[in-house]
């Protein structure tokens, strides 16, 4: 497990999460400051290098490559401001969030979340 510490690009932590999941073939489970990456399979392991690229190529994508280090020590990545610059964005309340236990899935809206949690049931 891969935790990933966002304090210095919180508004864009949900946005970051879905790419990089998506693009190491992660599940994400958000927590207030930071997001953790768990291997699909139990035996897999995450690769921290392909963690970090992808964090890298999403900053680039949106311009803000040059004002962040993506700092990895141990099990923890940390994007920190170069500059002391925060990236100022209108995100969603996480606390209108809801993120399944099981596999990670996140939903705004409580009825999607209570059913795809049932499926975990069947």
């Amino acid at each position: 497990m891969i935790t990933v510490d966002c304090r210095d690009v919180e508004s864009i932590k949900n946005e970051l999460l879905v790419y990089v999941a998506d693009q190491i073939g992660a599940i994400p489970a958000l927590k207030i400051h930071e997001f953790m990456l768990s291997p699909i399979e139990e035996e897999d392991v995450i690769d921290k290098s392909e963690v970090i690229r992808a964090i890298k190529e999403f900053l680039d994508s949106i311009g803000e490559a040059r004002n962040f280090a993506v700092i990895s020590k141990e099990q923890v990545i940390l994007i920190k401001s170069i500059y002391g610059k925060t990236i100022e964005r209108k995100s969603r309340p996480t606390a209108s969030m809801f993120s399944c236990t099981h596999c990670g899935f996140v939903t705004q809206y409580e009825v999607e979340y209570n059913n795809h949690v049932k499926i975990h049931y069947l």
